[in-house]
């Protein structure tokens, strides 16, 4: 595995949500976590009232390219109060972790999830 620079959390975001802002997409910070290295969780809002979660994947944060891992937090879509019992349960454990919340009718704002 080759040592490529990772970006922080904090960057990550910013960047994240003007690509998303770049593609007519609207995405805000729902909570905001560690600048450095918080755990990172995107809330898909199809505007249709479901949601999809993507999490951190289990194993490495990042492929050997550098990019951010994630994995499908319930395996399916779901509602608001679905993801927030979960995010409220997970800041239990990790008050540093983030929840940034995009609107995509069609996908998943641009990121790539882990094939199940």
């Amino acid at each position: 595995m080759t040592d490529v620079p990772r970006l922080k959390t904090e960057l990550w975001v910013q960047a994240f949500l003007r690509a998303c802002e770049t593609r007519g997409q609207y995405g805000a910070v729902v909570h905001k976590g560690a600048a450095e290295a918080g755990a990172l969780h995107v809330a898909v809002n199809h505007l249709d009232g479901s949601y999809d979660l993507l999490s951190p994947a289990p194993g490495p944060a990042f492929d050997d390219k550098g990019e951010r891992r994630f994995s499908n937090g319930f395996g399916r879509r779901v509602s608001w109060p679905e993801i927030a019992e979960r995010m409220q349960r997970a800041r239990r454990i990790d008050s540093d972790l983030w929840l940034v919340e995009v609107e995509d009718r069609t996908g998943l704002a641009g990121l790539q999830q882990l094939d199940d």
